[in-house]
């Protein structure tokens, strides 16, 4: 018995034709038009919402914004990920009407459009209370970290700083004395040259010397500013404890109401720990959710 074949890709029709045929009408990508389509971008703090009179066309920050609220639906967090779902993903295809931006325009959007996004999620926590989504009775408030890209080792606190520049120090005296007991066994040793070592040498203590500046520098820079850590990869990261680990990243606080499980509130901290950003966070719900008391 043969098994099940597939039909020429030659001779291979779609149907229906109109891609708006596979777009259901209960399909989430028609709340997400009508949803931004609604929103006044410029008020929100979009950029380029007003396309320039004169150069070449550039994408309608409103798509993009579709796009980015489709793959935060769909768990698609990548730029490079969302570019390609604009080349194969039937239902982004119809939301974009087949454009296709490429991944640094979908990161450009992202970075240049950072604060824009809390209106967003504002305007639409007020339409879920418009359609009476929140029970706005009972909402649940917790924090969790989520890892920044900085690496742990281009995070610095003082005392680490403090431990690198000594650990500097020790190891350039000890390359001095090195150097020290060289230049003694030349003057013993009548018509002796300096060897390679002492070249090799010179250039380590060169570039512990440079590291070391970089070290005091970025003391003195926490000395200036009062923080107690600095990212070199992510300014705003801290290094923080996940369980038993210890990475560096952000504390997220989430308030989410308990009838629809939909998020009421939300904030993004550098603070290590979680006091007093729950209070903050469920006094900020009951102000979205336009109660006072919950």
């Amino acid at each position: 018995m043969a098994h099940l074949s597939g039909t020429d890709r030659s001779q291979l029709l779609l149907l229906p034709e109109a891609v708006d045929d596979y777009v259901g009408p209960d399909n989430p990508v028609r709340f997400i038009e009508a949803f931004v389509d609604g929103l006044d971008l410029g008020s929100a703090g979009f950029v380029r919402v007003q396309p320039k009179a004169t150069g070449r066309p550039g994408y309608d920050p409103a798509d993009l914004l579709k796009l980015y609220i489709y793959g935060y639906l769909n768990r698609i967090r990548s730029s490079r990920r969302l570019e390609a779902e604009t080349h194969r993903n039937v239902e982004v295809i119809w939301l974009l009407r087949h454009l296709k931006p490429d991944f640094k325009t979908i990161a450009d959007f992202r970075r240049d459009n950072r604060a824009a996004f809390k209106t967003v999620f504002r305007e639409f926590v007020v339409l879920c209370r418009q359609l009476d989504l929140f029970g706005r009775e009972l909402v649940a408030v917790d924090g969790t970290r989520i890892k920044a890209v900085n690496n742990k080792t281009r995070n610095f606190t003082r005392p680490s700083l403090a431990k690198a520049i000594q650990d500097a120090d020790e190891r350039l005296a000890g390359y001095m004395k090195r150097l020290d007991e060289g230049d003694a066994d030349e003057d013993r040793t009548p018509g002796g040259g300096s060897g390679n070592g002492d070249g090799k040498l010179a250039e380590k203590i060169a570039a512990i010397q440079g590291k070391r500046d970089r070290h005091k520098e970025m003391l003195a820079e926490l000395d200036r500013t009062g923080a107690d850590q600095i990212s070199l990869t992510d300014p705003d990261a801290r290094a923080m404890a996940r369980m038993t680990k210890v990475g560096v990243g952000y504390n997220i606080q989430l308030a989410v109401d308990v009838k629809h499980k939909l998020i009421a509130e939300q904030a993004v901290s550098n603070q290590v720990l979680d006091l007093g950003l729950l209070a903050q966070t469920a006094t900020a719900a009951m102000e979205a959710l336009g109660v006072e008391r919950i």
